[in-house]
């Protein structure tokens, strides 16, 4: 099974290059990676993320705004009937890890974080998702 990820840049966030290297490194490990570019609207994400079929949702936010942004992901996955894993990487502080896991993020990589375990936990969570739908 080819693990299909959407990688999206949601809000304001113009920071590129990071997110531009996780693409191409999770295609490289053989995944299809749907990038939706700079700017997008947490609407656009969900609905790009149900028309794709895609196994995973994969949020870079180095603005800060996670808090604020993310939910608002979950909530427009949610109101198109999706239950599609939500992973979020980027600048997020410890503090505000466990607040992004009690609104429903699967995962968040902060600096640091290895390719392996950015791969393994998608791979997980795409046949966990796979399971869960069948």
């Amino acid at each position: 099974m080819t693990v299909r990820v959407l990688v999206a840049k949601v809000g304001l966030d113009g920071h590129d290059r990071g997110v531009n290297v996780i693409t191409r490194l999770l295609r490289d490990a053989g995944m299809e990676v749907i990038y939706t570019g700079l700017f997008q609207s947490p609407e656009s994400v969900a609905r790009t993320a149900v028309d794709e079929d895609v196994d995973a949702v994969g949020l870079s936010i180095l603005s800060g705004a996670h808090l604020t942004l993310v939910p608002l992901v979950i909530d427009a996955l949610r109101a198109l009937d999706s239950n599609v894993p939500v992973v979020v990487g980027g600048i997020i502080p410890d503090d505000d890890v466990a607040p992004l896991r009690e609104m429903g993020v699967a995962a968040t990589f902060g600096p640091g974080s290895s390719l392996e375990q950015i791969v393994a936990t998608l791979e997980l969570l795409a046949t966990s998702n796979q399971d869960s739908a069948n």
